[in-house]
């Protein structure tokens, strides 16, 4: 899934630094959970882990690969539709189901579709019609299905994390929602379909919040902590706007160009300079840990003087500087400056 910041390709140097601090078990805390790609990942390593983020399709992630610890039977369902257990397991048969769903009129479709807002004050382009309405169909499927108990809570949120995480794969977008192309990317062209997901089962004990995850500090007691705040001033929110919408399905209202909700209670005090070492400094200093994982962008707002010189207040400090591509969406062109970047890793002993 296309994030900004999303640490995919470091986890393996990220969990060999824990390992080599001595944790190779215990509990982990991602504290800005995003795809939840990181809280699954340790979560697989054997570590019980919790994990927050105060965007509710990052709480839908989390709910699917972190909190839920089982593989879904969909029995009520199956049995509701005339599904017999055949060659697909339950989550495939369903997934089969969604996908051959025919298309309706409804949010999506009406609001981010050229089709859909060509009589509007904004024509929009996020999805081809097609897909817009794919997209409604199945979100309210499955809505449908909760509402009439024929699906469990657990259910309902990996079946909505099956839909969050194809979207992108058929958006008409550089990299985030904030904007939309002028031509339609080979991509956005494509028949939508919801695409199979991978659940890590394991005997841990796991939780995830949907909040500010500064509200938590006071709760934290955990072997690693791990934090990867925004690092510049564009707050998060109005960059998934979309994936918020689709996985809250609301009716919000919106506006301008981009089809925008209001975010005006999902902003993070990290996408400003002076608050986000405040917020820093509350972190390192307040909440229980063993070790403090940063993960930062050499580019970010903070230097790293200032963070080295709020974290050495609290343990011993080690920097690793790991080069890396940058997102897709920030890139200036074709030279190796402009296209790559360095993610800095601070590790607080405390």
């Amino acid at each position: 899934m296309r994030f900004i910041g999303n640490k995919e390709k470091l986890l393996e140097k990220i969990y060999h630094k824990v390992v080599a601090i001595g944790i190779k078990e215990g509990s982990f805390c991602d504290f800005f959970a995003g795809t939840a790609n990181v809280g699954k990942f340790f979560k697989e390593k054997g570590f019980d882990v919790t994990s927050s983020d105060i965007l509710y399709f990052s709480y839908v992630l989390q709910r699917a690969y972190v909190e839920n610890n089982q593989h879904p039977k969909f029995t009520k369902l199956l049995n509701a539709l005339k599904i017999k257990n055949g060659k697909l397991s339950a989550i495939e048969s369903v997934r089969e189901y969604l996908n051959k769903l025919p298309g309706v009129d409804g949010f999506i479709y009406k609001n981010y579709t050229e089709e859909g807002t060509k009589n509007g004050n904004h024509t929009r382009k996020y999805f081809v019609a097609k897909n817009g309405k794919k997209i409604d169909a199945i979100r309210t499927q499955i809505e449908e299905w909760k509402s009439n108990n024929l699906i469990s809570e657990n259910e309902y949120f990996i079946l909505l994390a099956l839909l969050i995480e194809s979207v992108p794969f058929y958006a008409n977008i550089s990299g985030v929602y904030a904007a939309f192309l002028k031509k339609y990317d080979p991509r956005a062209l494509k028949n939508l379909q919801i695409k199979p997901i991978n659940l890590c089962v394991n005997g841990g004990k796991h939780i995830v919040h949907n909040k500010n995850s500064m509200e938590l500090i006071n709760k934290i007691n955990t072997d690693v902590l791990y934090i990867d705040p925004p690092y510049n001033n564009r707050q998060y929110a109005p960059n998934y706007h979309l994936l918020e919408t689709i996985a809250k399905y609301d009716d919000p209202q919106i506006k301008g160009v981009s089809g925008m909700r209001d975010y005006t209670e999902q902003k993070s005090e990290f996408c400003n300079k002076n608050s986000a070492l405040l917020a820093l400094e509350k972190i390192a200093k307040t909440a229980k840990y063993k070790v403090l994982i940063l993960s930062y962008n050499s580019e970010g707002i903070m230097s790293q003087k200032d963070i080295i010189s709020i974290l050495q207040k609290y343990g011993n400090v080690e920097v690793n500087n790991i080069d890396y591509p940058r997102f897709k969406s920030n890139s200036n062109g074709n030279s190796k400056h402009m296209t790559t970047i360095q993610e800095q890793l601070y590790v607080l002993t405390a």
